[in-house]
């Protein structure tokens, strides 16, 4: 059997992509018709004071932050706003961008070509366009560019018009990044940036988002919007995780990085900051939760 080569697997791969672009006319021509792709998401209701607090700021303002913890909704209810816009025709494109930084690791531990690389990142809010659009139609657009997941690194130089782009876990981001990211805004382009500081995977740390939001929270056309546990509405079970190590993390008496936010914690900072005994001795608090143990 034929071995090949990594550089011929790249250019078969490469091939293979050229071929499935060669259809792009096509559907451009087809979605000119507006072929009958109805959304599959009627009514898009923020369901706590927090989430209506964000919807009102993704109207109003320039530059959205949305900071908190994970479960509040920040990167779905940023999706289903940005995908009724583009089916309004109110903007072009949707550009969805993050930092390739997760729990140390980068997107040359991934395997494939760039756009493979950076499928995972994308994932989160293609899942969410997904329940908007339906998979076939969503497919549409990405094929014709209208919605676009960018590695935030290649960002550098771009000019971007009438879009909305969707920063996510910016908590991952520098301060350099934000200002490469939010230098790149044209006529008619909205940014929602995500993130939560205390999951910050930089060495340190310490996040950009924090320092960010600091010296741009009072600029014209820049809102804020601060999530609490309150606000979490992926399920019961990570309302109760997200409460039981905050209060763990209040009675231990713990200093977090400076400008962190206290309404949230990070697992993995918190296994780090007290290690595995204390993050056991927790766990067992959570109704419903239980250590197994297994004997050598």
């Amino acid at each position: 059997m034929t071995k090949f080569s990594k550089s011929a697997a790249r250019t078969n791969r490469r091939e293979e992509r050229s071929r499935s672009r060669n259809d792009t006319p096509l559907l451009l021509e087809a979605m000119s018709r507006e072929i009958p792709a109805k959304p599959r998401v009627r009514e898009i209701k923020p369901l706590t004071d927090g989430q209506k607090r964000y919807d009102a700021a993704m109207r109003s303002a320039d530059i959205v932050f949305g900071i908190g913890p994970a479960g509040t909704g920040k990167t779905w209810l940023a999706a289903m706003r940005a995908a009724e816009r583009l089916d309004n025709r109110e903007i072009e494109r949707i550009i969805v961008t993050r930092p390739a930084v997760e729990a140390g690791e980068s997107l040359g531990f991934l395997p494939g070509e760039l756009d493979e690389k950076y499928e995972p990142y994308f994932r989160p809010v293609s899942e969410a366009l997904v329940q908007f659009f339906g998979a076939s139609h969503l497919e549409l657009l990405i094929k014709s560019k209208k919605i676009e997941a960018r590695p935030l690194a290649l960002l550098r130089g771009a000019s971007i018009d009438n879009a909305v782009v969707i920063a996510d876990e910016m908590q991952n981001a520098t301060l350099t990044q934000f200002k490469l990211l939010l230098t790149r805004g044209g006529k008619g382009t909205k940014f929602i940036i995500n993130g939560d500081p205390r999951q910050t995977d930089l060495p340190g740390g310490r996040s950009g988002l924090t320092e960010a939001q600091k010296i741009l929270g009072k600029v014209k056309g820049v809102e804020v919007v601060t999530f609490d546990r309150s606000d979490i509405v992926r399920s019961g079970l990570t309302q109760r995780v997200v409460e039981a190590f905050e209060d763990a993390h209040v009675t231990s008496g713990a200093n977090p990085a400076e400008g962190r936010d206290a309404a949230s914690i990070s697992l993995a900072y918190h296994f780090s900051e007290f290690g595995l005994g204390h993050l056991l001795e927790e766990v067992p608090r959570l109704p419903r939760a239980e250590v197994v143990r297994f004997g050598s």
